[in-house]
């Protein structure tokens, strides 16, 4: 390419985003019309012309550059994203577009930031239908429906279909779905588990989608089944090839497309807590499921337990505050490890919620255990099942009052604060300073919402 070209295309880059820039709604057009490669191209830092629309409110020009595919997922050199800046500089009407947020909603909630974070483990692709457990005819209707799906768990492993040996490391794994055709003898044994998940969500139902008796379609249902068949016994039912059981489900559980990893996330924990509420925690009497398995009864008719909520009839949900701590600079962040971390790999802090104790205070608490940092302001961010076996994190950001770090060594290793270039260079950068958590961890998108929100707009 002659020097003349690139000055040329060069040229034509610097237009268009300048009239992205200037919300010149006809010259982008224009551009696009002749030039379509400029819709993605970016200018000084890695501002696309979807950013600087959006940071300077030209939501007819955000529109438009979406409507021609623009990647609204981009970043700039500041890892922020076009929805990032037009959040910052107040522009609602612009990321709430970026942000897809139904206009519904907006109408309901005009004063609330309706963009939530959606966090690995957390997309609901169901409709649990909890109104339909106690229906036990219902239940035993979608058990034999031929279009229903099955998910096997042995030892709280569900079992999936590997990639293919050509396939990267970072290929997916998929959950192996039966019909009742296939499983209905494992329906039949009493040491099976089975559990209602929901029904599928549709927009509009599917020819497959079985019927009602006034011909409304129905979409198919999804059960989880645990038992305590040999595990290799169980593989031979799947038609598909390099099928297992996770071992290591804190790794393995990752490589699941988002739809497959919210479901897993419910079945799991549902799932274990059946296998440790096998007796009554009040009178030790054996326990029998109910309610489409989110429920268990103790079969002492005597028991107090019968009388009367009881937390410990339904499924449990451990509460965990996890915390990516702000240094009162705003510019420096602090981050642990432990002991079982790969080599490198730095993390927020994390601890569970005590009896009696809020949110805020579990926070404060846990940092000065494991850090000797004295935390004030707590903010929430967005929260994550996490099904190992059955955890809520709940991800907050919070303003250290002290600096001086004194490792708990009990928990953690090693604290240290890290400055915002350093975690921003962790994230891509030739030289990083540490190798941050997985991005599907609620501690990896923390971390990435803090060089938002610190990033020089």
């Amino acid at each position: 390419m002659t020097s003349l070209q690139l000055s040329a295309q060069e040229e034509a880059v610097e237009r268009f985003l300048d009239a992205a820039a200037r919300g010149d709604l006809v010259q982008v057009s224009t551009l696009l019309s002749h030039v379509p490669s400029l819709i993605n191209r970016s200018g000084h830092s890695g501002w696309t012309a979807l950013m600087l629309a959006a940071r300077n409110g030209h939501y007819d020009v955000v529109e438009a550059l979406l409507s021609h595919g623009c990647d609204k997922f981009s970043v700039n050199s500041s890892s922020q994203s076009a929805y990032d800046i037009a959040k910052f500089w107040g522009h609602r009407h612009i990321s709430n577009l970026l942000g897809r947020t139904d206009d519904g909603c907006q109408r309901v909630l005009p004063g609330s930031d309706l963009h939530q974070q959606e966090n690995y483990f957390s997309r609901e692709t169901l409709d649990r239908l909890s109104a339909k457990r106690t229906d036990k005819v219902w239940l035993e209707d979608r058990r034999s429906d031929p279009d229903t799906v099955y998910l096997l768990f042995s030892n709280l492993s569900p079992m999936v279909s590997g990639p293919r040996e050509d396939a990267g490391a970072g290929a997916e794994i998929k959950l192996c779905r039966f019909r009742y055709e296939a499983v209905k003898d494992l329906l039949q044994k009493p040491a099976t588990v089975l559990i209602f998940l929901g029904v599928e969500k549709r927009k509009k139902p599917s020819s497959s989608s079985s019927q009602t008796a006034d011909g409304v379609q129905e979409p198919p249902a999804w059960f989880a089944i645990n038992t305590d068949e040999d595990a290799a016994e169980l593989l031979k039912r799947c038609r598909e090839k390099n099928c297992c059981f996770p071992k290591t489900p804190n790794r393995d559980l990752l490589k699941l497309s988002e739809e497959e990893a919210g479901v897993v996330a419910q079945a799991r924990s549902v799932l274990a807590w059946h296998s440790r509420y096998s007796f009554c925690p009040t009178c030790g009497s054996s326990t029998g499921l109910e309610d489409g398995g989110y429920k268990r009864s103790c079969r002492n008719s005597g028991c107090r337990s019968l009388k009367g909520v009881h937390n410990t009839c339904y499924p449990r949900v451990d509460p965990v505050v996890i915390m990516l701590v702000i240094h009162p600079d705003g510019n420096q962040c602090l981050l642990g490890r432990k002991k079982i971390f790969p080599v490198a790999m730095f993390s927020c802090l994390a601890g569970f919620i005590e009896p009696g104790e809020t949110m805020e205070e579990a926070v404060r608490r846990e940092v000065e255990e494991e850090s000797g940092v004295k935390v004030g302001p707590v903010q929430y961010v967005s929260c994550q099942p996490w099904p190992m076996p059955s955890n809520l994190m709940i991800g907050c950001l919070a303003v250290a009052v002290s600096t001086a770090i004194k490792v708990d060594e009990d928990e953690i290793e090693e604290a240290r604060w890290f400055s915002r270039q350093q975690v921003i260079d962790s994230f891509g950068g030739t030289r990083p300073a540490f190798t941050v958590p997985p991005r599907q961890t609620i501690a990896h998108q923390l971390i990435r919402h803090w060089i938002g929100m610190n990033s020089n707009l």
